[in-house]
């Protein structure tokens, strides 16, 4: 599909990216008449294809132009990319950027991402794929992992996690449901952050992707979104699968946060019994490798659940807060998934059970709830 002509979209923003574009058209083989929508995400990112290739590359292929509209990240995405490709994780390669205007151009990794591929295997009722990809998609993380460097990317301190919790009471409670937070709540809630927030920063600390789902993962066979060439400047070359988008958030921070957010995604669910299964292997295959997650998986398990918790009462507020204020309401489907995933959890835990009756009353699920600890 070709994009229509910038006089009928009346997209300003297309028109300033098309004449960067044009800038780079010789370098890279640009076709700017085939530009078409790629994708985009909860900010204000946008993504386009279009025809062209790197100088190295063989052949023929597509690249992807970015339209990241200050304050959008696009020095984060390049520093994060270089140090995810010093951890041997296939990324996009950054051709050209204009970090005033917010445009990149970067190589392709493809339309296969790891959403459509999982979803596909759980409806195949084929447990083979999604093992093999998941398992792909943590040794790649455990490879970022193992570089972590303090003071290199924004710590995910106390104040953070607080912040992201507050989308909650704000979005969720107030705006969407209507509900004033009373003391009784507000106190609870107090509690329930504090015990999260001391278990997150209990965990040793690492670089961390803050959105390492599927939906940001693609499968891939080549490094780099390459067409047969090898990485930059003598690099070693990335392993080829997952190749990794949308990181340029990325922060130092718990142990446990990338791994929950892998498996306790918006858009999939598994069984506890698979789940426990990758859990496992990447405890396992962390321990070997030399990275400090608890000795004990029990406790392990523990910390990833409560990490996890943390993570669904940030994207209940979340979700919200873009589908209110950005007018993006797809996202509105997924707030059963995170709200089951968080009163399974804090049911678990005696600590957390007065949270899981909160969720349970805001529902409509209980005529009385007592909220004491």
């Amino acid at each position: 599909m070709t994009l229509p002509s910038s006089q009928d979209t009346q997209d300003p923003r297309l028109d300033l990216l098309k004449a960067w574009l044009n800038r780079h058209a010789a370098g890279y083989s640009l076709e700017l008449d085939t530009l078409a929508p790629a994708s985009s995400d909860a900010s204000f990112r946008r993504y386009f294809r279009l025809a062209g290739k790197a100088p190295e590359d063989d052949g023929t292929g597509t690249l992807i132009a970015v339209d990241a509209p200050p304050p959008e990240k696009c020095r984060e995405f390049v520093q994060v990319a270089q140090l995810l490709e010093a951890a041997n994780v296939n990324v996009p390669r950054v051709l050209a950027v204009d970090f005033d205007a917010g445009f990149m151009l970067v190589t392709d990794l493809g339309t296969d991402s790891y959403l459509g591929a999982l979803t596909d295997a759980q409806q195949a009722h084929d447990a083979r794929r999604p093992r093999t990809l998941l398992r792909d998609a943590l040794d790649a993380l455990i490879r970022w992992q193992l570089t972590s460097r303090e003071d290199v990317l924004p710590p995910f301190d106390e104040s953070f996690l607080r912040r992201e919790m507050e989308l909650m009471p704000e979005w969720f409670i107030g705006r969407h449901l209507g509900r004033e937070v009373d003391e009784k709540t507000r106190g609870l809630l107090d509690r329930t952050f504090a015990l999260l927030i001391a278990s997150a920063r209990a965990q040793p600390q690492v670089f961390m992707l803050r959105d390492f789902m599927p939906r940001n993962l693609m499968v891939t066979t080549t490094a780099n979104g390459s067409n047969g060439s090898s990485a930059a400047n003598g690099a070693a070359t990335p392993a080829a699968n997952p190749g990794v988008l949308d990181f340029q958030d990325a922060v130092y921070g718990p142990i446990t946060y990338d791994v929950a957010s892998l498996l306790r995604d918006a858009f999939l669910g598994w069984d506890e019994e698979f789940e426990l299964d990758c859990f496992v292997y990447y405890w396992e295959r962390a321990k070997k490798a030399g990275l400090p997650v608890d000795p004990d998986f029990g406790e392990f398990y523990r910390q990833l659940e409560w990490m996890g918790l943390q993570r669904h009462i940030k994207v209940l507020g979340l979700f919200c807060r873009i589908n209110y204020r950005d007018n993006k309401a797809h996202y509105m489907k997924d707030l059963p998934r995170f709200m089951g995933y968080a009163r399974k959890v804090a049911e678990r835990y005696a600590p957390l059970r007065p949270f899981a009756r909160l969720l349970d009353e805001l529902e409509g699920r209980a005529d009385e709830v007592g909220y004491t600890f």
